[in-house]
């Protein structure tokens, strides 16, 4: 039996990958990673390491994620030291909490290493703190797979409310928050590949997303709720310079 790392690997930029990542990435004999792990961090792996991309595609994600299972069990059981690469925080809508289990009920040693999460790195990088005195005094983070399934009025008063892969069913979302009491006029702001070279920021309104008016594409974080509202003047510093 060897050892399986668990790891976040941020929302993209290398830069916000932990030093303690690295250090297991540059370890592993086999490095497993999804479809959010960015390029740049798969350079800063083992150069020896067998890199096998196990990213999952819609309606395939249950035997995909058989497929991972599988292999991790696999080579942990060949002794080979093997590190789990997913994007953001492993634990935070990436079923690290199902690969942790399972390993750790056939006898193998797990190593979670935390991960910076898109849910709170792309908010603040874009000029939207989650918190700010007088407007947020909270937030929820929630999943937007399966819009149906969601008790929206439970969300409905949270300060602050991030959606993670919520962008195909976005005008839903909306519409369903409206609906149970959130306003329309709520600011709100989508982030598309975050950290990235390619990042793009959407600024707009929940009643503007209800209405089916907001192009945006995956991946990319749904944020909403007073602070959304503050972006126009905490990134014109970063917009000037880049204009620069």
């Amino acid at each position: 039996m060897s050892k399986v790392y668990l790891i976040g690997a941020g929302p993209g930029d290398p830069g916000l990958l932990t030093i303690k990542a690295e250090r297991a990435l540059k370890k592993a004999d086999v490095v497993m990673y999804d479809r959010l792990v960015s390029a740049e961090v798969l350079l800063l792996a083992n150069p020896e390491a067998e890199l096998i991309y196990v990213g999952k595609r819609e309606g395939e994600q249950e035997a995909t994620q058989q497929v991972i299972f599988d292999l991790m069990l696999g080579f942990a059981r060949a002794g080979k030291t093997v590190a789990r690469l997913k994007g953001g925080d492993a634990c935070v809508f990436g079923r690290g909490g199902e690969e942790w289990r399972l390993l750790a009920r056939h006898g193998i040693e797990v190593e979670t290493i935390p991960g910076v999460s898109s849910a709170l790195a792309a908010p603040a990088l874009a000029g939207v703190p989650l918190t700010y005195r007088g407007l947020s005094r909270g937030f929820a983070v929630v999943t937007g797979h399966s819009c149906s399934a969601i008790r929206w009025a439970d969300y409905a008063r949270v300060d602050t409310l991030v959606i993670l892969m919520g962008v195909k069913e976005r005008a839903a979302i909306a519409g369903e928050l409206i609906r149970v009491g959130r306003p329309a006029s709520d600011p709100a702001v989508f982030i598309e590949r975050a950290t990235t070279a390619e990042e793009r920021v959407i600024e707009t309104t929940l009643g503007e997303v209800a209405a089916g008016r907001v192009d945006v594409e995956s991946p990319a974080v749904f944020v909403m709720g007073a602070v959304a509202g503050l972006r126009a003047e905490l990134a014109a510093v970063v917009r000037e310079e880049a204009a620069a």
